[in-house]
This record gives structure tokens, C-alpha cells and sequence, in this order.
């Protein structure tokens, strides 16, 4: 089965209500369905333990660890935990090839969404007996697309590196303007499409507001609500309405207050044309 028609199950037939939460804007956004299925499976301390290549690399990001499992590590046979790998899964549940065939996030969303409630077996073959504790727990993540070969895609990347890693501790707020820092010339960002008064204009720094419009998407996912958010003056084709969120200089901001007794993490990853964006709470 080709992946695209296999991303359409999963969108369109296959447990709609368990993402209700995640709206589906085409097939394309059934990335967003994998992202959430892996993260309710993958532990990123085993991850990092068990791999450390992938640990190495990460340079310490949970989320970057996340993303290396969905788009490489799955289909190099990895774990994603000590309880679950999706090649065991697969050969351990001949009955779900038929639906699945050779796509392996397919069965990492089954087993999330319900081969784990009805007792399936996808124990690896191999790290089952290694235990680590977990540092962070995975409040919310969401990933959104763009041109990365773009100027307003460097404008993008540049402002995800910034707030990637971003503490936010006990009672403090957290505002994308200040994570994301000043958007000028000297900063790195160029000129790039952006909204102003219900038109299109060209800005420096445009396309910063898919940043803070992703970091929403993923605190609405988190259950964690805004303090400040303001929606675009127009439509955005990477969300869907309701879920975007703009900033603009030091009038408009993204904010939201930490409520948790533990520290909460800002992870932010762009590469390959997808924006991902993570809240971590430290255990």
C-alpha cells in the first residue's frame, strides 16, 4: 500500500475521535497523527540511552530526538521504547499488514491508539530489559509545513533555534517575542511576506508568526492555556482557523504563565520543511 493512501486512513477512517484534538486539514497533515501516536510511545531517555548516536546529535532535545525516531529511527528498526518497536509489532501482528503493509508509523499509531489497550505484544526483540528513568514528561507537540529553500523559511528556522530550549520556571511567563528576540536585519532574518492591516505585504522577519502560531497549536494539544494571543488578520494556510497565533514588535505577543510546580520546556525543531514545536514538564 503507497504511504500517501495508508496517511489517508489513518486521517480520514482509522480513530478519528482519538485525535479530535489535532484537526486534519488535508492527507498531508496526517504527519501531525504519526508526531502524536509516536509521542504517546517514545521515551526520549531510553531513546538517547539506548542510541547514543541519536543522543549526540540531539544535543540534548527531546524533540529532536522525537523527530529522529519518526523519520529515521523507526525505519532503521529502532525502539521506541522498552515496550515498543514497530518491526516487532508488525511481525508479532500478521492481521494489521493488510491495513499497514512496509509503513511503519502505521503501526505505531495502532498500537497507541488501541493494540495497547487490547494487550497486543510489541515488546522489541531487543532492549526490553533496559530501564531508565524518565526526566520530562511530554505535555504537547504539533508540527506544522513550510519552504524551507524560502527567505521566509531561514526567517522561520532562525526563529525556532531561538526559542528551542527555552526554560520556563514555576509561575513564570513565557512570551515569543522575547524568545524569539528582535527581528531585524542584524539579527539574521531578511525580508519576507508578512500580514499587515488584512493585506500582503513584505516584512523583515516574515514568517516568525508560524513560530508562535505552532508554539499555540502545541499548548492547545498540552491543554495549556494563553495568557496573550491574537489571531491573524487573515487566514493562514498552515492551521487551521483558531489555531494560529501572530506577534508583531512589542505590541502583539504569544505569552502564557507556567502553572506546574516543575519547570516547562520549550522545544522548537526546524528542518526538512517541518516546523515542530514541543512542551516538556520536568519530572
Amino acid at each position: 500500500m503507497k504511504k500517501m493512501q495508508v496517511r489517508t486512513v489513518l486521517s480520514l477512517v482509522m480513530l478519528g475521535a482519538a485525535l479530535s484534538i489535532a484537526p486534519k486539514l488535508n492527507a498531508e497533515a496526517a504527519y501531525n497523527d504519526e508526531l502524536l501516536a509516536c509521542s504517546k510511545i517514545f521515551d526520549a531517555d531510553y531513546y538517547a540511552t539506548m542510541y547514543p548516536d541519536a543522543a549526540a546529535a540531539s544535543n540534548g532535545s527531546k524533540l529532536w530526538l522525537l523527530n529522529h525516531y519518526l523519520r529515521v529511527g523507526i525505519y532503521e528498526g529502532r525502539n521506541a521504547s522498552a515496550t515498543f518497536n514497530a518491526t516487532d509489532y508488525k511481525n508479532k501482528n500478521a492481521d494489521l499488514e493488510a491495513l499497514y503493509g512496509d509503513y511503519l508509523p502505521g503501526y505505531a499509531f495502532h498500537y497507541a491508539y488501541s493494540g495497547k489497550a487490547e494487550g497486543r505484544d510489541a515488546t522489541p526483540s531487543v532492549g526490553a530489559e533496559v530501564s531508565v528513568p524518565s526526566t520530562y514528561t511530554l505535555l504537547g507537540v504539533y508540527a506544522t509545513e513550510y519552504d524551507p529553500e524560502s527567505a521566509r523559511g531561514g526567517n522561520i528556522q532562525i526563529a525556532a533555534s531561538h526559542v528551542n530550549g527555552t526554560v520556563v520556571a514555576p509561575g513564570q511567563t513565557f512570551s515569543a517575542n522575547k524568545a524569539i528576540g528582535p527581528r531585524t536585519h542584524a539579527n539574521g532574518f531578511v525580508d519576507a511576506p508578512v500580514f499587515i492591516n488584512k493585506e500582503h505585504a513584505i516584512g523583515v522577519g516574515g514568517g516568525v508568526c508560524q513560530v508562535s502560531s505552532t508554539i499555540y497549536a502545541a499548548m492547545k494539544v498540552a491543554g495549556v492555556k494563553a495568557t496573550e494571543r491574537h489571531p491573524h488578520s487573515l487566514p493562514v494556510n498552515y492551521l487551521p482557523e483558531g489555531w494560529d497565533a501572530t506577534i508583531s514588535g512589542n505590541e502583539l505577543d504569544l505569552k502564557f504563565k507556567n502553572t506546574y510546580g516543575k519547570n516547562l520546556i520549550v522545544y522548537e525543531n526546524a528542518a526538512g520543511g517541518i516546523l515542530t514545536v514541543a512542551l516538556y514538564l520536568e519530572n
